[in-house]
């Protein structure tokens, strides 16, 4: 008979050596994910870009022994954008962000620019869907204006491109909007929870976003690209690629 003791002790060195194993096999997959890939061969964009399109599985459980959160979804604690065009100004901070959609999502194009250090890849998402919480400061004609609640984004048929370049020990990330079909944005609060009256003004907004499209892209841009920074910095930052892509 094992005493208690025994019984702990078997228990987590099997917990510990299925924990090695899992951590080998992750290692061994992305490993052959990425065997093809030579940096010196002529096709190794379009190598890494079937390799990122492999990589979905560990998208929502990570890869922790590798320094690699689960990102789907992604949660960003805070992102801040500031405006100031001819004395009217705005301050709209959004705040516990979780984005969704990664695992569905497709790059399609990717290119290393190795001379500036920097690669860029263009991404289509079927649907990606934002919610969190926001508060909104704002200035005209000598009124402040203040309001705070929640609010839920959802984009259709949507593809971006972006671009990463390594600062320091860091990265700076930057996205840009390549085409939305359809959109779907709620707001609560925006007239003190008169909840009919916002019913209408949801109505109003999703069925007219196209012709101020304008307004909305940069602060679309700002929230995916903090959010993008925030996730390559610290998933990303340790992450061995040299171990996988070689010469």
């Amino acid at each position: 008979m094992f005493s208690i003791r025994q019984v702990v002790s078997i228990s987590v060195f099997v917990l510990c050596l299925t924990r090695v194993t899992v951590s080998q096999n992750e290692e061994y997959e992305i490993k052959k994910i990425f065997s093809s890939c030579k940096k010196r061969s002529s096709d190794f964009d379009g190598c890494v870009k079937r390799a990122f399109n492999k990589l979905r599985p560990f998208f929502k459980k990570g890869i922790p022994e590798m320094g690699v959160a689960p990102f789907d979804p992604h949660f960003a604690p805070e992102v801040k954008q500031t405006r100031s065009i001819a004395g009217m100004g705005y301050t709209l901070t959004l705040k516990n962000v979780y984005e969704r959609g990664w695992t569905q999502s497709t790059v399609t194009k990717y290119k290393t620019d190795w001379e500036n250090q920097r690669i860029i890849y263009s991404q289509y998402f079927p649907e990606k869907t934002l919610e969190g919480d926001y508060e909104f400061k704002g200035g005209a004609f000598g009124l402040d204006v203040l309001r705070g609640g929640h609010w839920n984004l959802t984009l259709r048929d949507y593809s971006q491109t972006t671009r990463i370049k390594r600062n320091g020990s860091g990265v700076d990330v930057h996205v840009e909007i390549d085409h939305i079909g359809d959109m779907d944005i709620h707001i609560s609060n925006l007239l003190r929870g008169r909840s009919i009256m916002e019913s209408v003004l949801d109505r109003i907004i999703n069925a007219t976003w196209k012709p101020g499209f304008a307004v909305i892209r940069p602060l679309i841009n700002d929230l995916v690209s903090t959010a993008f920074t925030d996730l390559w910095s610290k998933s990303f930052k340790d992450f061995p690629v040299d171990a996988f892509i070689q010469d």
